[in-house]
């Protein structure tokens, strides 16, 4: 996923520079929503990783 945010990251740089502001900032905010998820999913991942497993 975190892939995804520096593709579109990127997308939206080089559509900067080519001077399309609507498809720049529509890219930006993918990037944004997609590094948002990213940054969720790690922690939920951390924490519950983090219980360890139980002994029946």
């Amino acid at each position: 996923m975190l892939y995804w945010t520096v593709v579109f990251f990127i997308i939206s740089l080089v559509a900067a520079l080519f001077g399309f502001g609507g498809i720049s900032e529509s890219t930006a905010d993918i990037a944004k929503i997609l590094f948002v998820v990213f940054l969720i999913v790690t922690i939920v991942s951390f924490i519950l990783g983090r219980r360890g497993r139980t002994r029946i």
